[in-house]
């Protein structure tokens, strides 16, 4: 059956604005946001996390989100999350790492169905290594949709994979109507990278829930020190490093303990180091960690060692200091920026200069120099909140629905002249195909024989009418059952 297009069913970004008279005040615009990156849950990570915590804090500003991203094992198709959330798993072959294979037409005509069957107006795109959200802007444009992208990293400028990234961020981002990098060092990396005028680059942090990181307010210290580490075992991360820090601190202290989580391809580093130097009983690996985990391993040690080569913004640290530990880091990237000078202590991205700050924070620690876990806690809490950051995106999204997307004629000339004349030229002539495709498309199924899906968020939200009468459920559980718009789509796991 097919649904009727109604006046609430349209792009928010295409209603018109209520207006009133008197002192009243105008309604909030609301949006209709599509999330698409190639990491979301199940994989866990900073950008995972980034993009759920945002979405629920939008759906409780009243806009409806909906989330695109590939399939994850047997986790295909349709599923709801907490609160309504609606999240597609795509059949999309994954490449490398969990980026999807892209040919810049492939996935048109599953976002394009996707787009108009649940009337998107404002596409947001998460992350440079992510090759769906590159394609969800590309296709976007040619939909005549609005487009934000954020970007979590930082990269260099002089190995081939840095270049051929910058030059493929260069082609999605000039003509992208705004981006949102975490940290200004961030900024600036990327204004450079993509070669873009700051003024449509915005700085909004990560953030975390504090009631997720609290310190163990129990805890009595004993006369063993533990040194925590909680990170991607991978050489971005400065694994190699800690391999060198772990021996040279154990021999010269021996109340000395690490406690290690994360995962990842360095970790045979860790373990060769543990066996050579007979470390067993003095470094833990506890191999990757659920999110939930993460607090309970923080609160057994006292400091939080941080090895980063390059971070943008790196969350860990607050994580870290919301639990009340003090912070040993490396002095890279947006790192600086993050926490307040009496709660860190930079270092340089060298094992001599990490050892140095681990000693200070001993030394510190010894003497009760450092403040109380309650008094970091209390003092980092409000710096970073969803809340806060929910509506910095927010503002965001109304400035770029009151610009103008860029007609096909005006896209091809700033792809050429912005890009250069022989890249230009080729993702010319694929903008020129991508709308040509699209035309098919249109031809073949028109935009109105797609079935307008039930909106399980945003004003018109159902998702609250059809399950407030259930019985009481454990928070973050959604409820299982048949899915709200009939369509065989079924909650989240």
């Amino acid at each position: 059956m097919v649904h009727s297009r109604r006046e609430g069913s349209r792009p928010c970004s295409q209603r018109d604005s209520v207006r009133t008279t008197g002192t009243a005040p105008t309604p909030p615009r609301t949006h209709s946001i599509c999330m698409v990156s190639d990491f979301f849950y199940p994989n866990t990570g900073g950008v995972e996390s980034h993009i759920y915590q945002l979405s629920q804090c939008l759906i409780d500003r009243g806009h409806k989100v909906i989330i695109v991203t590939h399939a994850y094992g047997d986790r295909k198709g349709i599923r709801y999350l907490t609160n309504g959330l609606k999240v597609y798993y795509l059949p999309l072959k994954v490449m490398y790492n969990q980026s999807t294979a892209t040919t810049l037409l492939h996935s048109l005509p599953l976002l394009r169905y996707i787009f108009v069957r649940e009337q998107v107006s404002v596409v947001h795109s998460h992350s440079s290594f992510s090759a769906m959200g590159h394609d969800a802007l590309f296709h976007a444009k040619t939909l005549g949709l609005h487009t934000v992208f954020t970007d979590h990293s930082l990269f260099g400028f002089a190995d081939v994979s840095s270049v051929l990234t910058n030059k493929l961020l260069t082609v999605s981002l000039c003509d992208t109507n705004h981006i949102i990098c975490v940290s200004y060092t961030s900024k600036e990396n990327t204004v450079l990278r993509a070669a873009l005028d700051p003024e449509i680059v915005s700085v909004i942090p990560n953030a975390v829930d504090p009631t997720d990181f609290t310190p163990d307010l129990e805890k009595v210290r004993g006369p063993k020190i533990t040194i925590v580490v909680v990170s991607r075992l991978v050489y971005r991360k400065g694994v190699d490093l800690l391999g060198g820090i772990i021996p040279e601190m154990c021999q010269k202290y021996p109340e000395l303990h690490f406690l290690i989580g994360g995962e990842g391809p360095k970790r045979i580093i860790l373990e060769e180091v543990r066996e050579r130097y007979q470390l067993h009983d003095r470094v833990r690996l506890l191999g990757a960690l659920e999110h939930h985990e993460v607090r309970n391993v923080l609160v057994e040690g006292e400091i939080f060692l941080n090895t980063s080569l390059t971070e943008a913004f790196c969350m860990a640290i607050v994580e870290a200091a919301s639990c009340g530990l003090q912070v040993v880091t490396t002095r890279v990237g947006g790192i600086p920026e993050v926490l307040p000078d009496n709660f860190i202590i930079l270092c340089e991205p060298s094992v001599k200069s990490l050892c140095a700050g681990l000693e200070k924070a001993i030394d510190k620690l010894r003497t009760g120099a450092l403040p109380s876990p309650e008094t970091i806690h209390n003092t980092v809490k409000p710096f970073y909140t969803w809340r806060n950051v929910a509506e910095r995106t927010e503002r965001v999204y109304d400035r770029v629905a009151k610009e103008t997307v860029l007609p096909m004629s005006e896209r091809l000339e700033r792809l050429v002249n912005h890009c250069g004349v022989v890249t230009g030229t080729i993702f010319a002539l694929f903008a020129v195909i991508s709308f040509l495709f699209l035309v098919f498309l249109r031809r073949t199924t028109p935009d109105y024989l797609i079935d307008i899906a039930v909106d399980a968020t945003g004003p018109n939200a159902t998702w609250s009418r059809l399950y407030c009468t259930e019985k009481p459920r454990k928070k973050g559980k959604p409820p299982h059952g048949n899915a709200p718009d009939g369509l065989g789509e079924s909650p989240g796991r």
